[in-house]
């Protein structure tokens, strides 16, 4: 089984979808922003790793989901991909607009051994691309890189005004060739449960402390749960609070990593 078949088939049974779960959990896919981040999870144990669109631009100091990260994501994904672990990106809209540049990236980043992305059909003014349009990106996207996973966000439950259009959508991203559907900010377990009764493809739910639990999300058919931006945010509250403990004296939080742990970290790729 070669890396994009691997990728696949932990969609469908995902025994090692990470540390401690059952052959019956979803894939759950934590989400990294620089290299030493997903060279911890991978050495946790996690099989499959994303990115965030959200951390790679805040780490460079740009605007998450505006286009302007291109350059930052592929050589991410560039050093991400020798890592012992299956790599998926996020690459937002595509950073553009026209099919055959979005299909050059994914050739782009395939090359580089990536075994999956996330595209999206929200736009930085609070619209959503056509789906006709979206539907070209998608098919481009699979016809230049049959072999890669591309799961295919819808931002109708994110974006307000637009969840009447989340089956439509589903059904028109699935006939352009995506393997999976991705809607984030769908918490409601009737709402889902009826979706992935429809789907021909595994859904994707971004996971929420208020919502569903990935146990809960199994039981309604849900095949991915991803944590988005939850770890890079989750840090940046770490880092806050042990800078804190410092100045304050209180007790620093537990678990932290060695300096060699942490240097190890920037040298792990097998």
């Amino acid at each position: 089984m070669n890396p994009f078949e691997e990728f696949r088939a932990l969609h469908h049974a995902s025994h090692h979808a990470g540390p401690g779960a059952s052959p019956e959990a979803p894939l759950v896919l934590p989400n990294a922003w620089d290299h030493a981040s997903a060279a911890a999870l991978a050495a946790a144990g996690f099989r499959a790793i994303g990115t965030t669109s959200l951390g790679v631009a805040a780490a460079a100091g740009k605007a998450d989901a505006t286009g302007g990260t291109r350059a930052e994501t592929v050589r991410l994904a560039r050093g991400l991909a020798r890592l012992s672990a299956l790599i998926s990106v996020d690459i937002e809209g595509g950073f553009s607009t026209h099919p055959d540049e979005v299909a050059s990236l994914a050739v782009e980043l395939a090359d580089a051994g990536v075994v999956g992305v996330n595209i999206e059909d929200g736009r930085p003014d609070g619209s959503l691309t056509g789906v006709d349009r979206q539907c070209e990106l998608i098919r481009a996207v699979k016809d230049a890189v049959p072999e890669l996973f591309v799961n295919a966000r819808t931002d109708t439950y994110w974006l307000p005004g637009h969840t009447e259009q989340t089956t439509h959508r589903a059904e028109a991203y699935q006939h352009a060739g995506a393997d999976g559907l991705f809607v984030p900010g769908l918490q409601d377990a009737q709402a889902i449960s009826a979706l992935t009764g429809n789907l021909r493809v595994p859904l994707n739910i971004l996971f929420s402390p208020a919502g569903p639990s990935v146990t809960e999300l199994a039981a309604l058919g849900v095949r991915r749960v991803s944590c988005g931006s939850l770890l890079f945010r989750a840090a940046l509250q770490a880092v806050v609070q042990t800078a804190g403990a410092v100045a304050t004296g209180a007790a620093l939080p537990t678990g932290i990593p060695s300096y060699t742990e942490a240097q190890s970290l920037s040298t792990r790729f097998g």
